[in-house]
């Protein structure tokens, strides 16, 4: 039983005409239990132009995405409407998802084409890349001869920027960078002339930088080939910089399509709004997550979440004053005259040749934030890892209340361990799947020797309490939970011990934006409640204003830019930080 929605149109640009060329009509898809996830949807590609089909996780967008190429995933079934293409020179059209398994295989790289969000999945990890390449044009037969293929594979290298010589071909995945690696999967997709790109979250995960170098690679192939892209993603910002047109899918319903200019600039559904107000802001002009933290499930729900406009006055210059100088904000927990909760002093590490951090120093006091910032490869995991004693290897100090830390976890004393806890970048790493959540919260407590059963059992209910999902949690496994409800989970098993230090890894970075506006409302209200300190290692920096004191900038293993989080981004002092604010998408 579905509800009828109307879906709002900014204009009827999205009638038939001679530039479109697949078209999706009502389409319906359903469990196979008969339980409908599309109600009818509605949209069209044209050559030459990119759609941003944007929506939450569980909205339905990668499963609209997939209709396209003829592809339901396991446990659905096609139920009614159509997929109609319309192949480069050819006037009728193919109707894809009544196709047979034979003729969707061979339309499926050849005249459509996908590239996932993690390029590791369109990339065999054995095989070189310019043989990966040349697999695509062998299996679809491309051309009339094997020189055909070679000279197809040194030119489709050239299109998305990468080197086109016999050198770069033979190089493996793993010898490239995340940007690179996505580079390879966009001339994967190019390599036969496709009509239509599925672009599935192709930059989640991505630095800004390099977000920007693939943003402009996709753009640049989809005008020069006239093809006509589906670009799926929860980031509105992404959207204003890569789509044509915009639509909005909220539960299995498409709620409001058009232009991108008019959509972005004049939102009509409230759930539009909503997601546009979860969008981190560089400039700070709104705060995110404020009221969010309160919600056992914030991305089931749009009214869940709540933006505030500007600080008050009084709020910018109380934060202002703590932010002048990093030693002054320690709340009273320590002096000017006393060590600094957490000092690192010139941590260095290298692995023969190449120097991975060099010579890196900062410091944190209690309830301050400050933000690590970098791109892949800066160093800012592993300088955190050494923090927290996962990594061993490196030379100088980090310092707990004055007191140096020994440089492996192992060899910490218990009080130590306890007083540095890590959040992972995937909750997985931390929730063991077939333990329930209350049995992983247990472990740190176990592992401490910390009290009694029932008195593991309170601190457990109490840390499940802080993170705002409740005891009623303590039974149910990861696998129920939502994304966001398994970060919250993650971070409750860091709490558990009542840590004074959180070192929080790229914890949102593959989060819907209001999850992500939950999860950062979540951990300021838990630095005001327990006096946290906090490092928040990132590469996104629109999230700086948003949840640091102050932002450290780290660039080959050095940290270029450090200080005030508002003096940072106003007042740049490296060219490497200019680059990365000019790279960040705006509305």
């Amino acid at each position: 039983m579905t509800t009828e929605t109307t879906t709002v149109h900014h204009d009827d640009a999205n009638v038939p005409n001679e530039k479109i060329v697949l078209r999706v009509t009502d389409l319906k898809i359903a469990t196979t239990a008969g339980n409908e996830i599309l109600h009818g949807v509605n949209f069209a590609l044209s050559r030459g132009e990119i759609l941003g089909l944007v929506g939450e996780s569980g909205s339905g967008k990668t499963t609209a995405g997939l209709a396209c190429m003829g592809h339901f995933r396991e446990g659905l079934k096609f139920a009614s409407g159509s997929v109609s293409l319309w192949p480069r020179g050819d006037d009728t059209a193919v109707e894809v998802v009544e196709l047979d398994e034979v003729a969707v295989r061979s339309l499926r790289g050849s005249r459509i084409a996908y590239i996932p969000q993690d390029p590791a999945l369109s990339l065999n990890p054995a095989m070189r890349v310019g043989e990966q390449i040349r697999e695509v044009l062998d299996i679809h037969e491309f051309g009339k001869s094997e020189a055909e293929r070679t000279e197809r594979v040194a030119a489709v290298l050239v299109d998305v920027g990468l080197p086109g010589d016999k050198a770069y071909q033979k190089r493996w995945p793993h010898q490239l960078s995340g940007g690179q690696q996505q580079r390879i999967g966009i001339a994967m997709a190019f390599a036969m002339y496709p009509d239509v790109l599925i672009l599935d979250e192709p930059t989640t995960g991505l630095d800004v930088s390099t977000q920007a170098v693939v943003l402009d690679t996709i753009r640049q192939m989809t005008v020069a080939n006239n093809v006509a892209g589906l670009y799926i993603t929860h980031d509105l910002a992404v959207i204003k910089d890569i789509s044509d047109r915009v639509a909005v899918m909220l539960r299995g319903d498409l709620v409001e399509e058009g232009p991108v200019e008019s959509v972005l600039q004049d939102p009509q559904h409230e759930y539009t709004k909503m997601l546009m107000s979860a969008v981190p802001d560089l400039a700070g002009r709104k705060t995110i997550g404020e009221g969010a933290a309160a919600e056992p499930e914030p991305e089931s729900k749009a009214t869940h979440i709540l933006v505030s406009d500007k600080k008050s006055k009084s709020e910018d210059t109380n934060e202002s004053a703590r932010a002048q100088d990093p030693a002054d904000s320690a709340g009273g927990a320590a002096t000017s005259a006393s060590a600094p909760l957490l000092q690192v002093t010139d941590v260095a590490l290298a692995y023969g040749k190449a120097q991975i951090l060099d010579g890196i120093n900062l410091t944190l006091e209690p309830g301050d934030c400050t933000l690590l910032l970098g791109e892949s490869g800066s160093g800012k995991t592993t300088l955190s890892r050494c923090i927290a004693g996962l990594n061993d290897d490196y030379s100088g100090a980090v310092r707990l209340r004055g007191q140096e830390l020994a440089k492996s976890t192992r060899k910490r004393t218990n009080e130590q361990r306890v007083g540095i806890q890590y959040v992972f970048q995937s909750p997985f790493s931390s929730l063991n799947p077939r333990r329930s959540i209350g049995q992983s919260l247990t472990v740190p407590l176990e592992m401490s020797g910390e009290g009694t059963a029932a008195s593991r059992k309170a601190k457990v209910d109490e840390a499940l309490d802080s993170v705002r999902l409740g005891r009623s949690f303590y039974h149910r496994r990861p696998g129920d939970l939502s994304g966001g409800e398994r970060q919250r989970a993650a971070i409750a098993r860091a709490l558990v011990n009542q840590p004074s230090v959180l070192v929080c890894d790229e914890i949102t970075s593959a989060l819907d934006v209001s999850v992500q506006a939950s999860i950062v409302g979540l951990l300021r209200t838990l630095r005001e409640e327990h006096h946290l300190a906090m490092l928040f290692v990132t590469h996104n920096i629109a999230l700086s204003r948003h949840i640091a004191d102050n932002l450290a900038v780290l660039n080959k293993g050095t940290i270029v830019d450090y200080g005030p989080t508002a003096q940072v981004l106003e007042t740049p002092k490296h060219e490497y930080t200019r680059t990365l604010i000019a790279d960040v998408p705006k509305f």
